[in-house]
Formats: C-alpha cells, structure tokens, sequence
C-alpha cells in the first residue's frame, strides 16, 4: 500500500508498505531506491466480491466538503497552457522519478458518490477525470513525442462505493474497487492517491487498487480555468497528477514546475494536463 498526497505548502510525502505472500512486512520511504524490472505479469486479486470481503468502511455523507459549481463569466476564455518561465521548459526538462509500481494488465476505474470538485455532475466529473486518466495511458504532450507507452485503463462506470481514504488523507482497508471521488482530507492535502499493490520481488510491483479523492472541503477546483479564476485548482491538471502516481510516476520538487509530476500545483493553470519530456520519460521507463 502507499500513499501520495498533492500538497498546498509544498511537503508532499509518500510511503510505501508492503506485504509479501509468506507475511512479511517492508516499508519504504520516498527516497529510498525502487525496483526498475518491469518483466512482471498481472496477477489475479484476491478481494473476489467487493461488496461481501471489503466493506465499504470510509462512506462520508454525500454533502461533505461540497464544491460550490464553478461559474466562469460567459465567453472568457480557458487560460493557455504556458510553461513557467523560471523553471527549464516542458519539452527540455528530462528528469521523472519512478515508484516501485506497475499496472502489468488495465486499471479499471469507477467515479464514487457524493460531491464532486467544481460542483460537476457526476457525469461531467467522469469526463475530466477520463481525460486525466486518458492523458498518462496516452503520453499525451505538446513535445512532438510520440504515444509508446503501453499502459492501459477503462472507465467501468460509477459506484455508491468511495475512495478508502478517511479525513485524515490516511489510506484505509481497500474495498476492491478503484474509486475516484471528492470529499474531506487533511488541511494541506488538495488531493490524495491510495495505492495497493502485489508484491513482486526484484520486479516492480503489480497495481491491485488505486483510489483518488479531491479535498473540496479545504479547495476549489475548476474545469475551467479563465482570466478570473482565483484560488482554484484545475481539476484535469490535478487528475492527470494523480493518475501519473497511479501508474508508477513519483512526485518531483525543486526546478521541475513545468512538468506534470511536480509536487507543488498552483492556482488556476492548466499546464498539468499534458506531460513534459520527463514525464513521458518516465512512463516509458516502466512500460
């Protein structure tokens, strides 16, 4: 299992605890080094009916951390996706950091109840969360680089379950079900990342469950970033974020502002929906 958590004040963390067949028990922090053998296979999981072996135990009422609807003034325009100018440039930067994690078959995903980021419906929020999902299993970017990487994913649909993530940001017994929702976390936390994975020894891990949720009790997000956007996180730009954690890319800090995978967003931009040359650089490095 490991947590990754997109922070407002720039501290993210991320920790890993694993379980091996034989009991086992590891851990291993951020900085610690990951396997790079990506020769697995994807294995069958163990939670066979969800709604029986993994109850549901983090439901939250559909009204907490509500996100008021965004309402963008009529014809203002989405802001463009510009690279900040401090930081090396999209399409030159080429670092990327990897976890010890790989989906070796397809990610099945579901959007939960309740509240979603922006106020969208849940039909709204499938289509910018598809289209976040969309970007990393497509390698999708401004950089002329072509799409080789071989991750895969299907929206299977929506669900009364929820990410099991409590109020906390803490990661809790999984359900069985790969859930994308929205509702209260920690007070830095704008978005959490709960990872489960089959322990592959040598080889890197086999993604088993990976639930996201947006904080709309702390945040305001957006689909629609314009000129006049205050204080408000863009809802595909951090979805794409996440998505890249749920398929084995790490978060990155210092110089990197240009790249999706740095760890600190800011305020309405829309420059993490497509990746720089480190993040595809780093998918490609495990598929």
């Amino acid at each position: 299992m490991s947590v990754h958590a997109t922070q407002a004040d720039g501290s993210g963390h991320g920790f890993t605890l694993q379980v091996a067949a034989d009991g086992a028990i590891t851990y291993q922090l951020e900085s610690d080094a990951v396997d790079t053998e990506t020769t697995g296979s994807d294995q069958p999981d163990n939670i066979g009916n969800p709604a029986l072996e993994g109850a549901d135990l983090t439901h939250e009422g559909d009204s907490v951390g509500a996100d008021a609807p965004d309402m963008p003034a009529p014809g203002e325009s989405e802001v463009a996706d510009a690279d900040i100018a401090a930081a090396p440039g999209a399409c030159s930067d080429q670092t990327y950091k990897t976890q010890d994690l790989k989906e070796y078959g397809t990610y099945n995903w579901y959007v939960g109840d309740g509240g979603m980021p922006g106020g969208l419906s849940r039909s709204q929020a499938s289509t910018a969360f598809r289209d976040a999902v969309g970007n990393i299993v497509g390698s999708y970017n401004n950089c002329a680089l072509s799409d080789t990487v071989s991750a895969k994913a299907e929206f299977k649909g929506y669900t009364n379950y929820e990410a099991d993530v409590d109020s906390s940001g803490n990661c809790r017994s999984r359900d069985g079900l790969s859930t994308w929702d929205a509702g209260n976390l920690g007070a830095t936390d704008i978005a959490v990342a709960c990872i489960w994975s089959h322990v592959y020894e040598g080889k890197k891990n086999d993604l088993r469950e990976a639930d996201v949720r947006y904080n709309t009790s702390d945040y305001d997000f957006t689909d629609y970033p314009t000129s006049s956007c205050y204080r408000k996180h863009d809802v595909r730009s951090i979805g794409t974020h996440e998505a890249g954690h749920v398929f084995g890319l790490d978060d990155l800090y210092g110089n990197d502002d240009n790249l999706t995978m740095y760890g600190t967003p800011s305020y309405c931009k829309t420059k993490a929906r497509s990746l720089g040359l480190g993040d595809v650089r780093g998918l490609r490095s495990i598929y």
